[in-house]
């Protein structure tokens, strides 16, 4: 079911668990995936002992891709029009991950109807990981 802009508000909020316990077997999963193999993502001895790091982290479009998940459930396939984000701290191996929208606007454009929404991901302490904006399709 589509969102519709008759039923939304502006501080209106979606929220969704996009990850439970991030495993280094993903971060290695999607590295294969983006053919990204930046040894900071993987390699534990090298980020350790060359990079000062306590260990491996994800990767920033890891984080943006996770965050997208609850985006693209919340207003629907096909309906993104604009998405952008800010990587604000390191995801880590064992974090949790959860990802909110907010309804910021909602506006006609070019005969559609669009939600803008602020985004925000924040990790099992509650510290920001990433933040951003999307803009999105949605019926009248």
């Amino acid at each position: 079911m589509a969102l519709s802009a008759s039923k939304l508000s502006v501080g209106d909020t979606h929220e969704e668990v996009v990850v439970d316990d991030l495993t280094r077997t993903q971060l290695v999963m999607y590295a294969g995936t983006s053919g990204d193999y930046n040894p900071l993502h993987t390699d534990d001895l090298y980020t350790k002992e060359v990079a000062g790091y306590p260990g491996v982290f994800a990767h920033g479009m890891l984080s943006m891709g996770l965050t997208g998940t609850m985006l693209t459930n919340y207003v629907g396939d096909g309906r993104l029009k604009k998405y952008g984000v800010r990587f604000t701290n390191q995801v880590w191996p064992g974090d949790t991950l959860t990802a909110k929208s907010t309804v910021a606007a909602l506006r006609d454009e070019g005969g559609e109807k669009l939600v803008d929404l602020t985004l925000e991901t924040v990790n099992q302490d509650g510290k920001t990981v990433v933040t951003g904006t999307a803009t999105a399709r949605v019926d009248a």
